[in-house]
């Protein structure tokens, strides 16, 4: 009887181990389903079999209702399949379940490996609980799985993400004195953190300067610091970079060149900007859209808008280089100088060759057009771009409704306000503001003060400039006693009134 049993469990495992491996996963909980409900005896290992399959084909309910099931029963998973269990669940974000799991784990004994710890820590860091990722860091130390440069690169890449350079910088020390040598994610993760809050000098000393010969960095690091060292000015610094290297191995590639270009443009380095296209060109690295943009943004910028045109209609369109941002560029660049006739000319060429205007393009368009009284035109074009399927965005309501409330338009301004908040568009604090003031300029405070209210009911939490607009009107139509209670409140905030309308409240009250 013993033996019958015994030839019938190697039976169902030799089926279910087949089904396992060619993924045939309903079959296999299938044969499952048969050992458990016949004589045979099922084991921990059967259990891990069923279990695993299932984690790898992302069926995480039933793993976890096969796993309750099987504790009762004494029987455990092996470290490999709790570590993919873990690995799994992080894709979906079950962190009571990889909590229950870890805590399991420590019942029995057993660790998760290096690949389930980094897993879960990333996950960590993505959502933000860095204090919890912190946790789990020093317990993989001391339960024996020192971190590796994985687990230290997550870690300073969430540090630098929420501002904690000094415990990054910290965390990066200790790593290398504990003979971990950075790999260039780990240097990258360091260096886009640091250069992003202008900290590139740091940048700089912690990679280039300390792990010179140690680490041969990507060319996406130098392109970093290239950029961090063009942001803050210092120019030579970032040539020196570049000419460094080149020196190791590292040819510059169309990025570094665009850093510099960017810079060129900026600076109105014009003729250092036309040098360094023909310099790509020369060398075989073909400028690219963005190359050409810049470009134009820098003659525009100087003022040379018919050289723009030129260099967009001449060399950027025989190269298939012009696109929307091109046409914006010098739109914009023509309506800032008044030409918005020819600004209106250039919006019907850019249809007229296929290239479909944006909601930047309708936004500038429709901003000069309001600048010069033109609501007419402003209105046909904001129509226009509705019919298009290319929708108002924040800033285009706001400049819409501001100027309607400078030229006295306050129903209209009240209408555009509602279909933005109507079309899902989340009004900020400068367009409750434009309205505010529309409605006190106008003599209308009860309906600002009810605007003022709506804001906070939407967690909007006014600014320094709603509570002069509020107390301003409220001043004006002499009703002192909310004025003050609104004045109250702005220095609950942390505001002040200037000293000019402060006075005057002052001066209301005593009268």
């Amino acid at each position: 009887m013993y033996r019958t049993l015994g030839k019938h469990r190697l039976i169902y495992r030799a089926r279910m181990s087949n089904y396992v491996k060619t993924g045939l996963v309903n079959e296999a909980l299938q044969v499952f389903d048969e050992m458990t409900r016949s004589d045979c005896r099922v084991f921990s290992i059967d259990y891990n079999r069923i279990i695993g399959v299932l984690i790898r084909n992302l069926r995480f309910d039933l793993a976890e209702c096969y796993y309750r099931e099987m504790k009762p029963m004494g029987f455990s998973l092996n470290s490999l399949t709790y570590s993919r269990f873990i690995c799994g669940l992080c894709k979906v974000k079950n962190f009571d379940l990889i909590h229950r799991l870890l805590n399991d784990m420590d019942m029995v004994g057993i660790v998760p490996d290096f690949w389930a710890y980094n897993t879960y820590l990333n996950l960590l860091r993505s959502e933000h609980l860095v204090e919890i990722a912190l946790e789990l860091f020093r317990i993989m130390g001391a339960k024996g799985k020192e971190p590796d440069v994985v687990s230290y690169t997550i870690l300073i890449s969430g540090l630098c993400r929420i501002g904690r350079f000094d415990n990054a910088v910290e965390m990066w020390h200790t790593m290398i004195r504990k003979g971990l040598i950075p790999d260039n994610k780990a240097c990258k993760a360091l260096v886009f953190g640091l250069c992003g809050s202008g900290k590139v000098d740091l940048a700089y000393e912690l990679t280039l300067g300390i792990l010179r010969g140690q680490v041969k960095f990507n060319t996406e690091i130098y392109n970093v610091l290239i950029h961090g060292f063009c942001g803050a000015g210092r120019i030579d610094k970032a040539q020196a970079i570049k000419t460094f290297m080149r020196r190791n191995g590292c040819e510059p590639d169309l990025v570094t060149y665009n850093v510099f270009l960017n810079y060129c443009c900026k600076e109105l380095m014009l003729e250092e900007a036309e040098k360094l296209i023909e310099k790509m060109e020369g060398i075989g690295l073909e400028p690219d859209c963005y190359s050409y943009n810049q470009l134009l943004k820098g003659l525009c910028k100087a003022n040379r808008l018919d050289k723009a045109y030129k260099l967009m209609t001449h060399k950027m369109e025989a190269k298939g280089l012009v696109d929307v941002v091109s046409y914006n560029t010098i739109i914009r660049a023509l309506c800032r100088t008044d030409c918005s006739k020819r600004a209106y000319n250039l919006f019907e060429e850019m249809e007229q060759k296929g290239i479909v205007p944006d909601v930047v393009t309708f936004t500038i368009l429709i901003e000069a057009s309001l600048k010069e009284g033109n609501s007419s035109v402003a209105k046909a074009l904001f129509d226009q771009m509705i019919s298009m399927g290319c929708f108002p965005d924040r800033v285009l309501y706001t400049s819409i409704i501001d100027n309607l409330c400078k030229t006295g338009k306050i129903g209209m301004a009240e209408s555009i306000f509602h279909d933005m908040v109507e079309q899902g568009v989340g009004a900020d604090v400068i367009s409750y503001n434009a309205l505010i003031s529309g409605f006190c300029k106008a003599s209308r405070v009860n309906e600002a003060l009810r605007l003022y209210e709506d804001m906070q009911a939407r967690a909007l939490d006014p600014d320094e400039i709603t509570f002069k607009l509020i107390i301003g009107g409220l001043v004006q139509e002499k009703n002192l006693s909310v004025a003050c209670a609104i004045w109250d409140q702005m220095m609950e905030k942390g505001f002040t009134l200037d000293r000019d309308l402060s006075q005057t409240l002052i001066n209301a009250i005593n009268s």
